[in-house]
């Protein structure tokens, strides 16, 4: 792949996840859509968007997946939703690439894998990060919005753990989303009492499935092969800082010097483990 095709692609990926928290946080705090029915239009459109694009690519039905992987991308979209309620931008996309790091560095340990010297000091630091962005204080986040949004980051490291081999990255990716969209219109009917849906929301929902989700995850497995494992893990460190600066930009959000500090803590750690992995790898 060309250089600069490459470049383009992978920082596209990258402003389209950031982008999803963006969508969601100001579709919740500026218009009526409730969280149910955001996380159900988000993953209703994010099915038929990767459904199209595995058909157009390969003249067949869209499969793959199975129903495990499609519950914990539910858990994720839902507690997602649910956390940017009361989260601003950059703290949840900060407490879930926290979360999804730290689920698949403890598997790897769980499952053997050893970690020297360095990578422990920066899975600590990445944990101490969190936990004081979590402690008590006027600037500390929603206790309620943090837990959901790290439950969201631990459900997407089981589902990235759980697509690891699984085949063609985006079949298997529309197959999961084909099924969590029922399971998240469920979610919506238990919660019909607090149903509201209002155009902006919903159209933002649209976007933040069928743009930010579909076509973003489209767009990164055509990436992927290109770049090695180090490159590919070390470039979504950006996506929170991406989603800080749009918070900034598009929101009027502020940052704290507490999540500036749990930033370069988590950010920090996550990237001494990446990179002490690769040089021990010789990658």
């Amino acid at each position: 792949m060309p250089h600069l095709r490459l470049i383009l692609l992978t920082s596209l990926a990258m402003i389209a996840f950031a982008g999803n928290s963006l969508l969601c946080r100001v579709a919740l705090l500026q218009t009526d859509i409730d969280a149910a029915s955001f996380t159900t239009i988000r993953l209703v459109s994010g099915a038929v968007t990767l459904w199209l694009i595995v058909r157009m690519r390969q003249g067949e039905r869209a499969g793959g997946g199975n129903w495990l992987s499609a519950l914990a991308l539910f858990v994720y979209a839902a507690g997602f939703s649910f956390a940017y309620i009361s989260l601003t931008a950059a703290t949840g996309a900060l407490l879930l690439f926290g979360a999804v790091q730290a689920t698949m560095i403890s598997y790897g340990f769980w499952r053997g894998e050893r970690l020297s010297a360095l990578q422990l000091v920066g899975f600590l630091l990445a944990l101490a990060g969190l936990v004081g962005l979590l402690l008590p204080g006027l600037s500390a986040p929603p206790l309620a919005g943090s837990l959901l949004m790290l439950g969201a980051g631990v459900a997407w490291g089981i589902y990235s753990l759980r697509g690891k081999g699984g085949g063609d990255p985006t079949r298997v990716t529309a197959g999961n989303f084909l099924r969590a969209a029922p399971i998240a219109a469920g979610l919506s009917l238990l919660m019909l009492s607090r149903y509201s849906v209002d155009m902006a929301g919903f159209w933002y929902a649209v976007a933040s499935g069928a743009l930010a989700s579909g076509i973003g995850y489209a767009i990164w497995y055509t990436a992927l092969p290109a770049l090695r494992a180090t490159s590919a893990a070390t470039i979504q460190l950006s996506v929170p800082v991406i989603a800080a600066l749009g918070g900034i930009a598009f929101l009027g959000e502020s940052l704290s010097l507490r999540l500036v500090l749990a930033s370069v803590a988590i950010l920090g750690g996550i990237a001494l483990v990446i990179l002490a992995r690769s040089c021990e790898q010789g990658v």
